[in-house]
């Protein structure tokens, strides 16, 4: 059975990673900060035959990741979703910039899938699978930029990027297949109600791509429809 940890997963495309990848038959490690008050995702669990379990998780606290990884340190995991992210100031402009929120940003959306990534390499190489994913964006692009702005998101995306170009090597030797994932442009609370993509079809697209994954993969950043994008 295939094993997966989703951080992230009491809304938006973590809460249809879950529900997929339980409908798949999947063993789900649902992660989030207050599972108790998940109602969406307590259901799931608890129609899920015992295959979702919930555990607590706030990304970013690092110390709770160290201890999740303690935690399931005799879990096999086979991927580890890096899904949880968050967008910050929506109208950040130069000269106005919110720096502690700013600051937050990247600590959610680089810090955190860095820090999950070395608690966890155990529980991934131990794995059939070894894929460890992370969920970046288009607006990552460094090459694919053409209206800039908001900045907090776009550095964070750019800067996980660029920690799965730097570690893929390092993971490699592990046996370990690690890739960032842009979703596209989902209708989530993040995405707004004008996105092109439903979290149904973005997360069939993602899963997609990561069942087609080999080692030659590693340090790519990919789009959910399988292209490759621009760093």
């Amino acid at each position: 059975m295939t094993s997966i940890l989703i951080t992230g997963a009491n809304r938006g495309l973590g809460l249809e990673f879950v529900r997929q990848c339980n409908a798949a038959g999947w063993r789900v490690l649902a992660c989030c900060r207050e599972p108790v008050q998940a109602d969406e995702l307590q259901k799931i669990a608890a129609d899920s035959e015992e295959r979702v379990s919930l555990h607590r998780l706030d990304v970013g606290d690092l110390k709770q990741i160290e201890a999740l990884g303690r935690d399931l340190r005799d879990e096999s995991i086979d991927i580890l979703l890096n899904n949880a992210g968050i967008y910050g100031p929506k109208d950040s402009t130069f000269g106005h910039s919110d720096y502690r929120a700013w600051a937050e940003v990247l600590a959610v959306n680089v810090l955190a899938p860095m820090r999950m990534a070395e608690c966890f390499i155990e529980q991934v190489a131990s794995s059939n699978r070894k894929l460890i994913i992370g969920m970046s964006s288009q607006m990552g692009s460094i090459g694919d930029n053409s209206y800039g702005q908001h900045y907090p998101y776009r550095s964070s995306k750019a800067a996980l990027n660029m920690l799965t170009r730097s570690a893929g090597e390092w993971y490699q030797k592990r046996g370990i297949i690690l890739v960032t994932i842009s979703p596209g442009w989902t209708r989530t609370e993040m995405g707004g109600p004008k996105a092109t993509n439903s979290p149904e079809e973005s997360v069939k697209g993602v899963r997609n791509v990561i069942v087609g994954l080999t080692m030659a993969d590693t340090g790519k950043f990919f789009n959910f429809n399988g292209q490759i994008l621009p760093w």
